[in-house]
């Protein structure tokens, strides 16, 4: 069984909304404004590509990725690996990325039973929160802000479900402040 790993940038108080250029969003680009960039915070972003043998994207994330990511030097592990799209509604992956589409989250799971290395999922807050609740999760890796910024998505969602216990796999305190936490789902 493949392992499927959700990796978020989060706020203190648990946004995950754009924390790129998203125009849409009054906090856009909030993990490049008022946190002193700190290059050991991102090593395991660096790692992810390494380890991750496929990537798995929302429908929306994927539409503002495969435009940007296939030019993008720092990219170039996603790139060379499969991708895949959960979506219901998207009729063709873009060209210039290509992406293989699961219309389900049954899909999702077959995919996980399936050979190979760990999945890894970029942005996709609303496939996060579906993969979360329907317990197909294995391990969170979160870089935590120190912001504070009130409204905006977040990455779990609240719908009634059973309590479900993390433990952390690895944590580490930056020198800019930024956490990082790795949880396993403990099951």
């Amino acid at each position: 069984m493949r392992t499927l790993i959700v990796s978020t940038f989060v706020s203190a108080d648990g946004v995950a909304q754009a924390p790129g250029d998203d125009a849409s969003y009054r906090n856009a680009g909030w993990t490049f404004r008022g946190v002193e960039f700190d290059p050991a915070a991102y090593e395991l972003k660096g790692r992810e590509q390494e380890e991750a043998s496929a990537v798995l994207l929302g429908r929306t994330s994927y539409e503002l990725f495969a435009p940007v990511w296939p030019s993008m030097d720092e990219f170039a592990g996603y790139n060379a690996m499969p991708r895949y799209v959960v979506s219901t509604t998207l009729e063709d992956d873009d060209e210039r990325w290509p992406a293989t589409v699961l219309r389900s989250l049954d899909d999702v799971a077959e995919l996980k039973r399936g050979d190979g290395g760990p999945i890894i999922v970029h942005g996709s807050l609303e496939l996060a929160r579906a993969l979360a609740d329907a317990d197909l999760v294995d391990r969170y890796h979160l870089l935590i802000f120190p912001l504070l910024l009130g409204e905006g998505a977040r990455l779990f969602s609240d719908s009634a479900h059973a309590t479900v216990t993390l433990t952390v796999a690895e944590h580490e305190v930056y020198g800019n402040g930024v956490q990082k936490l790795v949880y396993d789902v403990k099951r």
